[in-house]
């Protein structure tokens, strides 16, 4: 289950859901376990359903309206022999993000790892944004993000391991002209985040469920910056030279670059990093 468009503010170029699977990269490090990517069926959510899927993961990609496209990455990735499935929803509904949790655990029987992915924009002056422009981005960008949380929670406390990792933006870190809403709901991730992974960590301490030797259940947010993906296919080049010079390494992030961030902080090897904020943004905001 997803809602549309991307994740990160400000993306860009090329549309990675025309990639190939790249099979013969294939490491099994989280062989078996289930991943669940909101807004999973194109741009950054893709590359990260293609980079667990590498990993050995059980993938099921949400999606909000674009069937054909949510079909064609699950069509990808089982010929490929991935175990996968789809699931159409809007994050912005909270009985919506329950259901799909539900479904996912119904049709694989357990949730490892949620990264909450889905987001969509609404650019607007402060002076022009309406009622609606504000509510919707927030209601699907922060709401979301904490009612698919609260929904895998139980699951993973009761199990006592899991995974759940946000992506926000880099614009939730310096603001944006135009995105107001945008900037307070990646901003607002942070704070979410935080107090989830805290009280993950109490949840499990209170029912006797850390040792020494436990892998826990974690919650931390990647912050992407200015990431290829098709959603900055319109911009001028002009314009897009002039990102790439406030960026110190001089190009756009790519899918990719969020995908393996993720997956690393979905392993068992990242089971002492929670309530943290990891910045992909090529030095854009150091």
């Amino acid at each position: 289950m997803s809602t549309q468009a991307t994740t990160s503010a400000p993306p860009s170029g090329h549309d990675i859901a025309t990639e190939e699977f790249p099979a013969d990269r294939r490491r099994p490090r989280m062989q078996g376990k289930v991943v669940f990517v909101t807004g999973g069926s194109r741009g950054i959510g893709a590359a990260i359903c293609r980079s667990f899927a590498e990993q050995g993961a059980v993938v099921a990609a949400g999606y909000s309206r674009d069937a054909e496209r949510a079909q064609g990455l699950l069509t990808e990735l089982q010929e490929h022999g991935v175990e996968a499935s789809v699931h159409q929803g809007n994050v912005g509904s909270a009985d919506d993000c329950r259901r799909a949790v539900g479904e996912v655990l119904e049709a694989h029987g357990r949730l490892d790892v949620l990264v909450n992915n889905a987001g969509i924009t609404s650019d607007k002056t402060v002076a022009k944004m309406t009622d609606e422009d504000w509510y919707k981005v927030i209601a699907v960008n922060l709401s979301g993000a904490f009612f698919m949380s609260q929904a895998a929670l139980e699951h993973m406390i009761e199990r006592g391991t899991g995974r759940i990792i946000n992506i926000s933006s880099i614009i939730g870190e310096i603001g944006n002209i135009g995105q107001a809403n945008y900037a307070a709901s990646k901003s607002g991730l942070f704070g979410l985040t935080k107090t989830l992974a805290r009280e993950a960590c109490y949840q499990l301490a209170k029912g006797g469920k850390l040792t020494e030797d436990t892998i826990g259940v974690t919650v931390n947010t990647v912050a992407p910056g200015f990431i290829a993906t098709d959603m900055l296919a319109t911009v001028p080049e002009k314009v897009l030279d002039g990102i790439k010079a406030q960026i110190p390494v001089r190009r756009l992030g790519r899918p990719d670059d969020i995908a393996r961030v993720v997956h690393f902080l979905a392993s068992d090897y990242a089971s002492f990093i929670t309530g943290q904020v990891w910045g992909v943004n090529g030095g854009q905001e150091m």
